[in-house]
């Protein structure tokens, strides 16, 4: 009689799962087959609604709210995700503020806010999943292509997200022995509800004709890479992927 062994799901935590980016990775990693924990800072019903889009389509998922630069609230964050599901195997770190401005007209009260989170909140959540994930795991971070696009008014969100890059690029390097990736996803101009807030039509028509593939850039493009970091790309490790439909 041959005895059969059964892989333990994988699991994976999503902050800014609950909008956006963050929640298109968190359905396409269910689907995927892993356990999701689904992270938000303040929009439960939001949160809960992901939850039941991905239980609706056949996966395992459960919302937990926390403040990413609290690492009181993230080290329960991952607690939970230990007690439900047993581990954590992935994090992607898709939280985020953008809030824009010249660099002459930025107040410096919005610029703590957006560093808090984009700074601080990277930090925090990457320093627990250096402390907890399993081996084979994964860490991606997102940052952004308006990096190396340098437009006016993106300052202080730029600024932020490199950060980010040197975080993932140096914690790449800390993990040695671990089995565990760390990469970034550094999305283009992209359809969400974040990156469309402000801006008219004239100047999303205009940013969406600027690369070759001649669009904006949609969360399922995004979740496509993570995805990818996350299962197969056991070979990518410490780079940040420019998902910008060749903008840059």
């Amino acid at each position: 009689m041959t005895e059969q062994t059964t892989t333990p799901r994988r699991v994976a935590i999503v902050t800014g799962g609950s909008r956006g980016i963050g929640r298109e990775a968190a359905a396409r990693l269910a689907a995927d087959g892993f356990a999701v924990v689904v992270n938000y800072a303040g929009n439960r019903a939001e949160a809960e609604s992901a939850v039941a889009a991905i239980a609706a389509a056949g996966g395992e998922a459960l919302a937990f709210r926390a403040d990413v630069a609290d690492e009181t609230a993230v080290s329960a964050l991952f607690d939970r995700a230990e007690e439900a599901y047993g581990g954590v195997d992935v994090v992607v770190h898709a939280a985020g503020v953008m809030i824009l401005a010249p660099l002459a007209e930025t107040d410096l009260d919005v610029l703590d806010r957006m560093h808090r989170t984009n700074i601080r909140g990277t930090f925090v959540v990457n320093q627990q999943a250096a402390r907890r994930l399993r081996r084979g795991g994964a860490v991606i971070n997102v940052s952004t292509s308006m990096l190396a696009l340098r437009l006016p008014g993106y300052g202080a969100y730029a600024a932020s997200k490199g950060a980010v890059e040197a975080i993932t690029m140096i914690l790449a390097r800390e993990m040695r022995g671990r089995d565990v990736t760390v990469n970034a996803v550094a999305p283009g101009p992209t359809a969400t509800e974040l990156f469309l807030d402000g801006k008219d039509e004239e100047t999303i028509a205009r940013m969406a004709a600027q690369p070759p593939l001649e669009r904006l850039g949609t969360p399922e493009d995004i979740a496509e890479v993570v995805a990818f970091l996350a299962g197969p790309a056991r070979w990518v490790n410490g780079q940040v992927l420019r998902a910008n439909g060749g903008i840059v």
